[in-house]
């Protein structure tokens, strides 16, 4: 993936004492320092606006967009986000994760799409970037609520008051480590002014621092971006997947493989998204569950909630594509159960993704639109937001980077071993405008519930860089 920072970011940068004082090794540009088992970037919310995507001619390839404003904690990726997959890769288990009173679809959103990223996923990764602005709103008790009851949209006044579960029965705590709660809904509204953000080189490392199946069952229960204003309450499983027990609930499986089966094709754009074959490789007609096997390399899955847009309630979406929700609200949890085996085999160039396995999460409007083709037609080159969770650089190489694209943009030189050889757990939680990864026990359980104190002890034990508890933190801003 090209990495891109703002002019703004680089000026705002400063060095910190952190871990890449211990060591920093440049490999065709990207940085790396120390192997962690934790990274934490925090400020991530700010205010800005981007270029949601309004249409898209397939006859002459012309695209029309308009600035949308955004703002509030972890914004623009409290919006609708969608979680992607590249080969060599074994998903063993996939959970999602909200606070009660949180949802995975509300009501009529909006949704664009995203950047040219290569068809590798995109960049090459000149690491280190950054910058941010963060405001938030809390949601308060009497507020009005909205959820998805027996397939009807119903309004209330908020009584919940951060206690026990409010949508789902209340079940025994899961997890094993430790991890956060939940966070504020943000108030967006249109702009006049879209940014124009300008490429600039990378930063040293150091710089923003601070120390066979069919379709699938939702599991998701109510409607607005509504999160209890504390802690105390169990986080609700939205959506699940065990490739063993062939268990798919509360989301699809997509690709890139529009005209076969489902979704379009067209000269213009090339391949819409599709549902994706039990293997990954083709198109299918309808929603499959993912074979318990690896993903061949360069193979790219895109996960999203079983909920269809309807009516508009996706916002614009390219005609005639396979469209679905995405994870919503500003406050979740992603917890994955994964291998990345190296195939043996060596890409043609950088732009290649051959045995480069990688996980990341794109806002919805992104693939909904158009994923890799003409930058015109996405919001990802306006910043519309996307943060690789574990992406592998280099064929064949053994560390995977973390990285946030946007407006506000910044990539940690700390790095995660590839799990090459069987299966690593870890958790990936947007809480309170900070995004943290953690490598996580293997006896931790994805279960109907994730305990709140499980969440809070995980973000808090990643709030600080620590050489002995292998925990890297990049500040965004400030």
């Amino acid at each position: 993936m090209k990495s891109f920072i703002t002019a703004a970011a680089l000026l705002a940068a400063t060095v910190s004492a952190d871990l890449c004082q211990e060591g920093v090794v440049d490999t065709n540009g990207n940085f790396y320092c120390q192997k962690v088992n934790a990274i934490t970037y925090t400020g991530v919310g700010h205010d800005g606006s981007y270029n949601k995507i309004t249409s898209m001619d397939p006859t002459t390839g012309a695209c029309s967009s308009a600035p949308y404003g955004y703002s509030g904690s972890l914004s623009p990726l409290d919006e609708e986000v969608s979680i992607h997959l590249r080969g060599p890769l074994l998903l063993k288990q996939f959970a999602v994760y909200m606070p009660h009173n949180s949802s995975t679809s509300p009501p009529p959103a909006s949704k664009a799409r995203r950047h040219v990223h290569d068809k590798r996923h995109g960049h090459a990764h000149a690491h280190m970037h950054r910058e941010r602005n963060a405001k938030e709103e809390k949601r308060a008790l009497g507020d009005v609520v909205s959820a998805l009851i027996d397939g009807k949209w119903q309004t209330w006044a908020n009584n919940y008051n951060g206690g026990a579960a409010a949508a789902a029965a209340p079940a025994a705590e899961t997890g094993a480590p430790a991890a956060a709660p939940a966070g504020p809904a943000a108030a967006i509204e249109p702009v006049n002014k879209a940014p124009n953000p300008a490429p600039a080189p990378s930063q040293a490392p150091g710089a923003n621092r601070v120390g066979g199946g069919s379709s699938s069952s939702s599991s998701s229960a109510s409607g607005e971006k509504s999160d209890p204003a504390d802690a105390t309450g169990n986080w609700a499983r939205q959506a699940y997947y065990n490739s063993e027990a062939a268990i798919a609930e509360g989301l699809v499986f997509l690709n890139h493989k529009g005209g076969d089966g489902s979704g379009t094709w067209d000269m213009t754009y090339g391949n819409s998204l599709s549902y994706a074959s039990k293997d990954g490789t083709a198109g299918a007609s309808s929603p499959q569950i993912l074979a318990d096997t690896t993903l061949a390399s360069s193979t790219e899955i895109v996960i999203m909630t079983d909920q269809p847009c309807t009516d508009g309630s996706c916002g614009y979406t390219r005609p005639d594509t396979v469209a679905h929700h995405g994870f919503d609200g500003p406050s979740k949890a992603f917890f994955f159960e994964f291998g990345m085996p190296d195939d043996g085999q060596g890409g043609a160039s950088e732009y290649d993704a051959v045995n480069m396995p990688a996980i990341w999460m794109l806002n919805a409007q992104i693939p909904l639109t158009l994923q890799y083709g003409d930058a015109e037609c996405s919001c990802w080159t306006s910043g519309c937001g996307e943060f690789d969770v574990f992406e592998v650089l280099a064929a064949g190489d053994t560390r995977c980077k973390s990285t946030l694209h946007g407006n506000v943009a910044g990539g940690d030189s700390d790095y995660f071993e590839r799990p090459t050889s069987g299966t690593i757990k870890a958790a990936l939680l947007l809480f309170d405008d900070n995004i943290h990864i953690k490598i996580l026990d293997d006896s931790t359980e994805f279960g109907p519930n994730m305990g709140a104190t499980f969440l809070t002890e995980m973000a808090a034990d990643t709030m600080e860089d620590s050489v002995e508890k292998l925990v890297s933190l990049f500040k965004l801003g400030g």
